[in-house]
Formats: structure tokens, sequence, C-alpha cells
């Protein structure tokens, strides 16, 4: 009997250890996409580079978001997570704009809210929200995923709002 505790604690002991370690790989591997990310956008630290790059800026703040600059380009294309569809940028103090998320967007296929596609799309991960209606005239119904990783946010990388983030008055 006590040789049969001793194996169950030592074999709950290492499946503690497993999952633990696995929980350690995954989030590894997932900085290291992040890191991917942040090597293939940070030339869009300058807005010019990203502008020139086909990202459209909105004027519009998108309270615990920030602005987005959208490549429209991108819509419809296949799923890259070097080239995200939206980049979004925040104030940064000074009356310009600092870089601190992207933004990756999949077309709905049948654009009909009420179904949901057979693969909903995922990155890093975690699966895209949606579908939902676009944000704006002509907007198709889409799914999306935002990726914090040029700003810290409270509720994690991959969480769709960052409260650090705030708007200028208007």
């Amino acid at each position: 009997m006590k040789v049969m505790r001793s194996v169950a604690t030592a074999v709950s002991v290492g499946m503690v250890v497993s999952v633990a370690l696995v929980g350690q790989a995954s989030a590894k591997g997932e900085q290291s996409e992040f890191a991917k990310v942040r090597t293939a956008t940070a030339q869009y630290h300058n807005e010019a580079v990203a502008i020139a790059a086909g990202y459209t800026p909105t004027d519009e703040c998108v309270p615990r978001m920030g602005y987005h600059y959208v490549n429209f380009r991108l819509f419809g294309a296949p799923l890259d997570p070097m080239k995200p569809a939206a980049l979004i940028y925040a104030p940064n103090g000074n009356g310009g704009r600092k870089l601190i998320a992207v933004e990756y967007f999949v077309v709905d296929a049948d654009q009909d809210l009420s179904t949901q596609n057979s693969i909903v799309p995922s990155l890093f991960g975690k699966s895209f929200d949606g579908p939902m209606p676009g944000h704006g005239h002509g907007m198709p119904v889409h799914y999306d995923l935002h990726a914090y990783i040029w700003t810290t946010n409270p509720g994690g990388t991959l969480a769709t709002w960052n409260p650090e983030v705030t708007c200028p008055a208007n």
C-alpha cells in the first residue's frame, strides 16, 4: 500500500511538472512568435514608413485601443503573422503617435453574422473575435485579433482592449 501511494505521488508530481513544462514551452513559443512580429514591424515605429508601405491612418482614436492604420491590400489576403492588416498607434504625449499593437483581419466567408465559419481563424494559440460587422462604411463582416506587442496590456498581449490606452479629448 505504501509503495502504491509513493508511486501515485511520483506520477502526480511528474504530471504536474510535465504540465508546467508544457505551459512554459507554450509561453516561450508564443514570446518567440511575438519577437518575430516585432522584428517584422519595427520599421513602422516611423509613421511615414508605415504610410509608404500602404497603411492608411485614421483620425479616430478608439478608446482603450488607439488609432488604426489599415493596409486595405491585406484584407482578404492569406493570413501572414508578419504582415498584419492594421497597425495601432497611441498618443505619445508629445502630440505624436507611437506604435503599440498590430491587428489581424480575416474576411468572413459568407458575410452572414448569424453563422460562424466552420474554422475560426487563430494565431498565437488564440481564436479571433467574430464574426462581427464592419466598423465603417464598406468594411465587410470579419474576424479580428489584436496583439499589443509594443506596449504592456494588463489584460494580456492578445486582449482586444487595453485599459492603459487613452485618447485625447475632442
